[in-house]
């Protein structure tokens, strides 16, 4: 596990590295299962007995929260609550809430993608009926397990509740634009609000009381057969969440509760507008003054539910691009400073030693670099990006394999990149005969070539999509950064397993010390 650096200490304490592991990127959504989408049900923890089969540590997801926007697992209605969605309804079944009749899917599932349209309301539908057979016939056990994690959870749970109950209400408009009362937060309007929506709120308790107990479950399971989670936590929040909503003071926002700047990043190689993603930036002056509170509470409450944490954009911690609210694109932006160190010690200081993987990539600068090696923190190295057509990237990639240092971790690509075979189809002929000179190959396999030299490098930590271990061409590509619609649609099926896909990554990870 990695400690990073302690806060009272300069030079920082020197950090553990992750131990030399293997695993595989997998979001839950994107298992099989009757109910149109990926849950925490029993392929969940067939998925699980997979891993281990195949010699893997570490079973890396993406947000576990709520989706927002297009979908997206980085867009969710609050940094705190789990994805109601990903709850397990044979499971309520089995304890009495939902019967035989009420799990006939639907006619609009597909056992190769996610249909958001149809998966939503007939699983919300499902939890509605589980919620009020639970209130007519959960046991006193059950009863008082309720209530116990409604007072361990309530920092951030009756706000949660009190929030999505009030969204719902309001046909889910954006919450500054509800009654002024409880758009800023009145207590009188907030006591009246719970009053008035107690069985919502109690809905929306009872659905994330199943998520952290069912979750809390197959991370044991995990756990128990030496399998790790991976955790993925975005820097930014959506405006539409329950946390902004709470704590306006800690967001950057107009008079009228909107966001005057947003986040993003400049134009790149994905987008030449850049990419526009919306979301509130940080009031990082508000964060010190209460020595980012709210902050270490992010990351203990991330740590409740995995083994390691992926930060997602940490250049933004040194330096954040800001736009302006009022543009549609992210081309008139700017570099802001961000909070530096000084939010990494008071997360140490708080929490001790933590297991943290720094996501690196982009347009990464000299104090960016420099804030991760302070602490010590792994850093990303995607394969994808490796390979250019001219000399001058033949040697000083840092992508390459032998660029590697150790407090690495290297993936085929990521969420965000095409699967192996999209990226082999679109590649220059210059790129491709690259590849083959590097890595001694003829290009068949491809997928399997860079796995072999994720597993074979000195990277610490090798991750590989599931859709490279089989093989699958762009149409299973999970997102595609800066197109809001479409994406995080992707499912695999049990039938395109073979038994030689989790012998060979067992072999690899023997031959490679994984």
């Amino acid at each position: 596990m990695v400690r990073s650096a302690h806060p009272t200490c300069s030079p920082p304490e020197p950090a553990m590295r992750l131990p030399r592991a293997s695993g595989i990127l997998l979001h839950p959504t994107s298992l099989p299962g009757p109910f149109g989408s990926g849950d925490f049900g029993p392929d969940a923890y067939r998925f699980v007995d997979w891993l281990a089969a195949a010699g893997q540590k570490l079973w890396q997801i993406l947000p576990l929260g709520g989706i927002g926007p297009g979908n997206s697992p980085y867009m969710s209605s609050s940094a705190f609550a789990g994805n109601v969605l990903l709850i397990d309804l044979i499971d309520l079944q089995a304890h009495g809430w939902l019967s035989a009749d009420d799990l006939e899917p639907d006619a609009g599932f597909d056992a190769s993608s996610l249909n958001f349209a149809a998966v939503h309301p007939w699983r919300m539908e499902r939890l509605r009926r589980a919620a009020e057979n639970f209130l007519i016939s959960a046991s006193a056990e059950q009863r008082q397990d309720y209530i116990n994690f409604c007072i361990k959870q309530g920092g951030w749970l009756n706000d949660y509740a009190l929030f999505m109950s009030l969204a719902d209400h309001h046909g889910w408009q954006d919450w500054c634009d509800w009654p002024s009362g409880l758009a800023r937060r009145q207590q009188s309007a907030l006591e009246t609000a719970a009053q008035q929506h107690a069985p919502r709120v109690a809905f929306w308790k009872f659905c994330q009381w199943n998520f952290f107990r069912q979750w809390k479950k197959l991370r044991t399971y995990a756990n128990e057969r030496g399998i790790q989670i991976v955790g993925d936590a975005p820097i930014f929040i959506a405006a539409q969440s329950a946390e902004v909503w709470a704590r306006q003071d800690l967001f950057e926002l107009d008079s009228n509760g909107r966001p005057h700047v947003v986040a993003g990043v400049p134009p790149d190689a994905f987008s030449e507008t850049g990419q526009r993603w919306g979301n509130p930036l940080y009031r990082w002056s508000a964060h010190a003054k209460e020595n980012y509170h709210w902050w270490i509470q992010r990351i203990r409450r991330s740590f409740e539910l995995v083994d390691i944490l992926r930060i997602d954009h940490f250049r933004g911690f040194a330096a954040h691009w800001e736009i302006p609210g009022s543009d549609e694109h992210a081309m008139n932006g700017r570099w802001v400073t961000g909070p530096g160190a000084a939010l990494f010690k008071a997360i140490a200081q708080a929490l001790g030693p933590m297991p943290i993987i720094a996501e690196d990539l982009g347009v990464i600068t000299p104090d960016v670099e420099a804030l991760r090696v302070q602490f010590e923190f792994p850093g990303m190295r995607i394969l994808h990006f490796a390979f250019g057509s001219g000399d001058e990237s033949r040697n000083a990639n840092a992508y390459l394999p032998h660029n590697y240092t150790q407090d690495a971790v290297v993936y085929t690509g990521t969420h965000d990149n095409d699967t192996t075979q999209g990226w082999w189809a679109t590649i220059s002929e210059a790129e491709r005969q690259h590849v083959r000179d590097y890595l001694a190959c003829s290009g068949d396999d491809i997928h399997w070539t860079l796995i072999r030299a994720a597993c074979a490098s000195v990277a610490d930590t090798a991750i590989h999509p599931m859709q490279d271990i089989l093989g699958l061409g762009s149409e299973a590509r999970m997102n595609f950064p800066g197109k809001a619609e479409g994406y995080w649609q992707w499912r695999f099926e049990w039938a395109q397993l073979e038994a030689r896909h989790a012998e060979l990554l067992a072999s690899l990870c023997r031959l490679y010390r994984r």
